[in-house]
C-alpha cells in the first residue's frame, strides 16, 4: 500500500464513528536513524535494523520512537473522547458546538452490547447480555431520548438562543470528531491501554482501526510493540524469583529460546535471567 493510499484510508468504527489518517512523518528507518545518531553509524541492514528496534522496545528506550509522528481524523461519540482525552501527550483540536451547529448523529450501540453490569469490574460490563426484550425496550428508549434531545436543542437554536448554550442538555452520546496527532512512543501507550481487553469495548475499536493503520507504516516498530509490550507481562521481583524455583533451567538454552524466535541477544538475556546471572 503507497502513502497516498494510507492517507485516504478511512476505517469505520461503531455506527457512525471512523478512524482516518491524516498525515504521518517519518517510519521504522527514523526510528533507526535517531537511535544511531548517538554513535554515528549510517544505515544498516533490514536484519540489523530489526534487531536494533527490538533492543529500543525491549530496553525501554523510547526517545527513538518519538521521532514518528501520526495525524489523525477522529469521529468518535462524546463520551468516548472524554475517555480519549485523558491521554495527554497528543496535540488535539475538536469539534466546536460554541461555533458550529452540533449534528443529529447519536451513538446506539449494538443490542448484543447491552449487558449487565461486571460483578468484578466497577467500570465494566459483564459477558452477560440482559434478558430477551429488555434490550430492545432499553434500545428504543435511548433512541427516543436522543431524538428528543436533539429536537429540543434545534428549538433553542430557532429561539436565538446562543449555540454555546443550546447544546449544554445534549446527551454524551452525541458525536464529536477531532484531529489528533502523536509521537508513536506515547501512541504505543495509548495502544497498550485502549487495546487491553479490559479497555471499554467502543474506544477498543478506535484503538484497533489505528493499530491496523500503524502496523502499516512502522511494521518493524510494531512488532516489537506487540512482542514486548502488548503481549508481554511484568513480574514482580518476588514473582521472578518464584519462577526461577519452578522452571526447570536445563530446557533454557539458547537453541530452544533461537527456535521460538529470539535473537541471540534477547535469548541470552533470558538464559541471564534464570541462571540467576543478572
Amino acid at each position: 500500500m503507497t502513502k497516498e493510499d494510507l492517507l485516504n484510508l478511512r476505517i469505520d468504527c461503531l455506527d457512525k464513528g471512523f478512524v482516518r489518517l491524516v498525515d504521518y512523518m517519518g517510519d521504522d528507518s527514523a526510528v533507526v536513524q535517531a537511535a544511531r545518531v548517538s554513535y554515528g553509524n549510517g544505515t544498516k541492514s533490514y536484519r540489523e535494523d530489526r534487531g536494533l528496534i527490538r533492543y529500543l522496545m525491549r530496553n525501554r528506550h523510547t526517545s527513538p520512537f518519538e521521532m514518528v509522528e501520526f495525524k489523525f481524523h477522529c469521529r468518535m461519540p462524546i463520551f468516548v473522547a472524554r475517555q480519549w482525552i485523558r491521554h495527554r501527550t497528543a496535540n488535539v483540536n475538536e469539534y466546536s458546538g460554541r461555533y458550529s451547529e452540533m449534528t443529529d448523529d447519536f451513538y446506539l450501540p449494538d443490542i448484543s452490547q447491552l449487558r449487565h453490569q461486571a460483578d468484578d469490574n466497577k467500570q465494566g460490563r459483564s459477558a452477560e447480555v440482559l434478558e430477551d426484550g429488555k434490550a430492545e425496550l432499553i434500545m428504543k428508549s435511548m433512541a427516543d431520548s436522543q431524538k428528543a434531545s436533539y429536537d429540543e436543542y434545534k428549538s433553542y437554536l430557532s429561539q436565538d438562543l446562543a449555540r454555546e448554550l443550546a447544546r449544554i442538555n445534549l446527551p454524551l452520546s452525541a458525536y464529536t470528531e477531532w484531529y489528533w496527532k502523536i509521537d508513536l512512543h506515547n501512541l504505543f501507550h495509548f495502544l497498550k491501554l485502549r487495546l487491553d481487553k479490559h479497555a471499554q469495548f467502543e474506544i477498543r475499536i478506535f484503538a484497533e482501526a489505528m493499530a491496523q493503520i500503524i502496523k502499516q507504516v512502522v511494521p518493524i516498530s510494531y512488532e516489537a510493540f506487540e512482542d514486548f509490550i502488548l503481549h508481554s507481562r511484568l513480574f514482580s521481583g518476588l514473582e521472578v524469583e518464584f519462577l526461577k524455583k519452578i522452571v526447570d533451567t536445563k530446557k533454557i538454552n539458547e537453541k530452544a529460546l533461537l527456535d521460538l524466535g529470539l535473537s541471540k541477544r534477547e535469548a541470552a538475556a533470558m538464559i541471564e535471567l534464570f541462571t540467576n546471572k543478572l
